[in-house]
């Protein structure tokens, strides 16, 4: 073989790596409260609900960068979160919350906030159309 093909070869081979490596690396792990306790410090994504008979607790006048909250993950396990971030606006109104963190004893501290609101259609009734197109090719 030849000196330029064996670089080639090693010059993939590296790329490959790095890249396996990588996408290791960004990948997500979606999990429930019960799992992010016994991995102490691993970062998890919890699909949950908003536990809405427990207080939203935010004062930005104390500290603007963080808010806690009560939610339930996809399994039903109760948990206690605190995001380091400001509170997302109409987070009350959401029907499904996404966070990412880790935990912390037996809370778990959350780094992001994706929300899922309910959508502005859903209550809507559909057109109902009072003349069809027969009738339309009458007129």
């Amino acid at each position: 073989m030849k000196t330029s093909h064996i670089i080639i070869i090693i010059i993939v081979a590296v790329v490959g790596i790095g890249a396996m490596v990588s996408l290791m690396s960004e990948s997500r792990s979606y999990g429930d409260f019960p799992t992010a306790a016994l991995h102490q410090g691993k970062s998890y994504d919890i699909i949950g609900t908003l536990d809405t008979t427990k207080a939203i607790v935010y004062d930005a006048m104390v500290n603007p960068d963080e808010f806690s909250f009560w939610m339930y993950d996809d399994r039903g396990n109760h948990s206690k979160v605190i995001i380091s971030k400001p509170k997302p606006q109409d987070f009350e109104k959401s029907t499904s919350v996404v966070i990412s963190g880790h935990m912390e004893g037996d809370v778990f501290k959350g780094s992001k906030v994706l929300l899922k609101c309910p959508s502005k259609y859903q209550d809507q009734k559909k057109p109902e159309f009072e003349m069809g197109f027969d009738k339309l090719s009458h007129q």
